[in-house]
């Protein structure tokens, strides 16, 4: 008899749990939530989600629903609810309503990594996104890439192409990563890479590579490696804001030099909030501008029409100048146009984002379209190079590179 009995209470919790499970996956709508499934509790569906897709196109996991439930579903990911929108008159709806109908949210990890939440987090609308805004453009804007940055640019790539072709081959990704870092931190904290002690692009590959991970801060996870990271270079920007302070009559000029001037005048400019804005602006600038580097190499290589009509246009540039050997120009600059796509207006608004919109649309826009465009005509104009192999580009959702893509370059 208890036999029975026990077997009929395993049977009763085996189908409570299996009721749970089949409401947590398809919650009622009640006409408010779109159509999805939120996976398994807990979990949710961030497995299908990190599971590398071998294609540039949309990931299986975003494909799939959008065929299957339309341009707008409701999914499950790292243990939170969220909405997939891939309709382009709504996602521009939205970022155009932040602080009215909604409000900036990051995922976890996100959240915990630079600091979205509390007194000092970074991303608060109104005066404090105004001020951070108007610090980058003031650093990294159109005028300052006019007046400054365009040719220590052009200066620091040739340096840097002129010890890649030295190189047997060189890992692109990695390589740019360096580059760019090297270059944006020197702007922001009058970083020496000669001279620090720290490797910024080091300690952001690890942080990177934590970045997508579940936020399980146990001892030889990513996400622990990652935090570590971040500690250790928040450490860095501390001290670093203690002895800008300490000695006010040294000024270099740079980002952090301003922004230590006006911590008497802005309450919000506290030693977190300086150091979190820094360190999400060091991130922006190393993973996005080397990412779209490593992958233009890799599809140059598979479409040799393309290269070719990108080396005619760089090489006009050389034959319309007095100097063939002068400085790239700002009108050089904007004359790229097939190096930039300058696609229609009308249909870039809305479909093509990949700077965002709304006053959240980045501040570094422009630095990132012409340090890729600078990196370009001096490679095109200056040197040959040979892809000797390319790992697997992939998405997880992130996009990935494998064992890297190895180019080896030589002077022409």
């Amino acid at each position: 008899m208890w036999n029975t009995i026990g077997l009929g209470v395993v049977g009763l919790v085996v189908i409570w749990i299996s009721n749970w499970i089949r409401r947590w996956r398809n919650p009622k709508c009640n006409g408010v939530l779109p159509p999805g499934s939120m996976g398994f509790p807990l979990i949710g569906e961030t497995l299908p989600l990190i599971i590398p897709s071998y294609s540039l196109d949309l990931h299986p996991f975003i494909k799939t629903r959008l065929q299957r439930y339309g341009p707008i579903f409701r999914t499950s990911i790292a243990g939170r609810p969220v909405v997939v929108s891939a309709d382009p008159g709504l996602n521009s709806f939205l970022f155009q309503q932040e602080g009215k109908l909604v409000e900036l949210w990051y995922l976890d990890t996100f959240s915990k990594i630079f600091v979205q939440e509390g007194e000092s987090r970074t991303n608060a609308a109104g005066v404090i996104h105004k001020y951070a805004r108007s610090m980058f453009l003031n650093h990294f804007g159109a005028e300052r890439l006019k007046e400054k940055l365009l040719p220590e640019i052009e200066q620091v790539v040739n340096k840097t192409l002129s010890e890649w072709s030295t190189r047997a081959s060189v890992e692109v990704k990695h390589a740019a990563s360096v580059l760019v870092i090297d270059f944006s931190a020197k702007q922001i904290i009058s970083y020496d890479v000669e001279k620090s002690s720290e490797s910024l692009s080091e300690t952001y590959t690890g942080i990177v590579q934590g970045f997508m991970s579940f936020p399980l801060n146990i001892p030889g996870t990513a996400y622990n490696q990652c935090l570590k990271g971040q500690k250790k270079i928040l450490a860095m920007l501390r001290d670093m804001i203690k002895e800008r302070r300490a000695s006010p009559e040294t000024n270099r000029g740079d980002f952090l030099d301003q922004i230590c001037k006006d911590m008497n005048k802005e309450k919000f400019l506290s030693e977190d909030f300086i150091v979190q804005l820094i360190f999400g602006g060091l991130f922006a600038t190393f993973e996005s501008v080397s990412a779209i580097m490593a992958l233009a190499f890799e599809l140059l290589s598979e479409h040799p029409s393309v290269l070719k009509e990108m080396m005619a246009e760089h090489e006009a540039i050389l034959k319309n100048r007095e100097d063939p050997n002068s400085s790239l120009t700002w009108d050089e600059y904007k004359s790229m146009t097939f190096t930039l796509q300058e696609l229609d207006s009308r249909v870039v608004s809305k479909n093509f984002l990949p700077f965002g919109g709304g006053t959240r649309q980045c501040a570094g826009a422009e630095y990132s379209r012409v340090f890729m465009a600078t990196f370009f005509h001096v490679l095109l104009t200056k040197y040959r190079w040979t892809k000797i192999k390319g790992g697997k580009i992939f998405r997880n959702p992130v996009l990935g590179f494998g064992k890297g893509i190895h180019i080896n370059f030589s002077e022409k």
